[in-house]
């Protein structure tokens, strides 16, 4: 007893040594906490209607989960109508995330997702002070919204160069993780230009790091070794919703580029090629490629840059503007940085062949909903629809059948996309009735229904969800 007694405290001790020789090694994070953990804010954001929730993201909802799958059990399991659970009973939401304050006269970095669809937005500095904030413009697609306080003297961070970045190098976090403000992870670049595919901001090429996130650290910055933010942390990868390891920045040079533009006009314009495209991986043999490296062309725009420049179904896309096109995924980021207006060399593979083509680069459609119409190539509605801030899609004969709807009735809300469909409590999955009191069946007829209609009217739609139905009025917001 008394020998393992022994062994186990020089194994200890020689425990203790060997990680304060680490600990030597490595980085002091006290210098940059102490110098930019000021800027970096806490953010909230009121909601009255349906919770924003996206899949992956940081965000953390006050209202918690567990409470709203207990409401939804009591509705399902005693079809009380005045239960909390009742659909379209608009309640109110608050988000938490945090933010980066990037010049003294109050501008305010965060993401899209903390404060899409906000009423009401407060950001609280590190000293205590509280300020409600103006939401100048968002950007979906990049997940950017830039805020800003009536406050001037204010600590800034120090932007820098996200294209420095390398994998192995150290990276610092600050933000307000589950609403704990000033909390400080680090780790290190997992690996850069990370894309996550078409169905989730296929416009960015994330920085991905293993630095513990978790919700609520959205819109936080995240820094390199000299001080410098390198990226704004947005999405973390989970099946729990809690951090695993994968998180994810956007770069902060994507970022200082929307804030500019929103600065000058209000928006950001992306570039478009005007082409849909997929993986090349099972079609290697087919189109005699050496690798699987590439991006296949299914669909080419009519009318589109890419149109008139000659491309064709059943090419594959090995560069673009001289940067190799390893997957499919790596296309669209390098697009949507290029400045609308201008050209780009696109190198493609044609019958075996190289060759490269001169394409004139063409704006992205701003509006989400007929961009998703344009990348899907399925009949969504949008224009006008867009203004509800919601799309629908046709429902199929099978689906309708087993909804118990007659042929020719209803259409489902395939997306909630704006504050208006948010404010009213609708939900992906809903399906339309009518419009304005006239019948619809078809994606086409709603949108003809909802044609015309502009900021401040109310349209009257009669909602189905489950087995309830009810008519709801979505008044289109003014300053969309």
């Amino acid at each position: 007893m008394a020998f393992w007694h022994v062994r186990a405290l020089l194994g200890g001790a020689l425990v203790v040594a060997a990680t304060g020789a680490q600990a030597q090694s490595l980085p002091d994070f006290t210098g940059i906490v102490d110098k930019y953990a000021p800027a970096v804010v806490h953010v909230e954001a009121k909601t009255t209607g349906a919770a924003h929730r996206a899949k992956g993201r940081t965000g953390s909802p006050k209202t918690a989960p567990d409470d709203q799958d207990q409401d939804e059990l009591l509705r399902r399991f005693f079809g009380m109508p005045g239960m909390p659970g009742m659909p379209m009973q608009p309640r109110e939401q608050t988000s938490l995330g945090s933010g980066f304050i990037i010049s003294a006269d109050g501008y305010i970095l965060t993401n899209d997702h903390v404060v899409d669809g906000a009423d009401e937005v407060k950001v609280r500095l590190q000293d205590r002070r509280s300020f409600t904030a103006k939401v100048v413009g968002e950007d979906p697609q990049y997940d950017i919204a830039l805020l800003k306080v009536d406050a001037s003297a204010l600590p800034t961070v120090t932007i820098g160069d996200s294209r420095s970045v390398k994998r192995g190098q150290w990276a610092l976090a600050i933000g307000s993780p589950f609403g704990l403000d000033a909390t400080v992870t680090h780790g290190i670049i997992s690996a850069v230009g990370r894309n996550l595919g078409s169905g989730d901001q296929p416009y960015t090429s994330f920085i991905q790091t293993d630095v513990p996130i978790n919700r609520g650290n959205s819109g936080g910055p995240l820094f390199n070794l000299q001080g410098q933010v390198i990226g704004i942390n947005s999405q973390i990868y989970s099946t729990s919703g809690g951090y695993q390891g994968l998180s994810f920045s956007i770069p902060i040079d994507v970022a200082m580029n929307a804030v500019q533009q929103i600065k000058e006009k209000g928006y950001v314009s992306r570039g478009m090629l005007g082409v849909t495209v997929q993986p090349v991986d099972e079609f290697v043999k087919n189109l005699d490629l050496p690798t699987a490296s590439g991006a296949l062309v299914a669909q080419v725009t009519a009318g589109s840059g890419a149109d008139k420049a000659g491309l064709k179904q059943g090419d594959v896309i090995l560069s673009f503007n001289g940067t190799p096109i390893m997957q499919s995924a790596d296309l669209p980021p390098l697009v949507g940085m290029t400045k609308p207006g201008s050209n780009a060399k696109v190198e493609i593979l044609r019958d075996g062949k190289k060759q490269t083509v001169d394409v004139k680069v063409g704006e992205l459609p701003r509006d989400k909903d007929a961009l998703a119409a344009a990348s899907s190539g399925g009949d969504s509605a949008g224009g006008s629809a867009a203004a509800l801030g919601m799309s629908v899609q046709d429902i199929d004969a099978s689906t309708r059948s087993e909804l118990g709807l007659k042929a020719g009735e209803g259409v489902v809300v395939s997306k909630i996309s704006g504050r208006a469909a948010q404010a009213a409590g609708l939900q992906s999955g809903d399906i339309v009735l009518m419009v304005n009191q006239k019948r619809v069946g078809t994606a086409a007829a709603f949108r003809e229904a909802t044609k015309g209609v502009k900021p401040g009217d109310t349209a009257m739609l009669l909602i189905r969800r489950d087995d309830a139905t009810r008519f709801v009025g979505i008044t289109v917001p003014s300053d969309r």
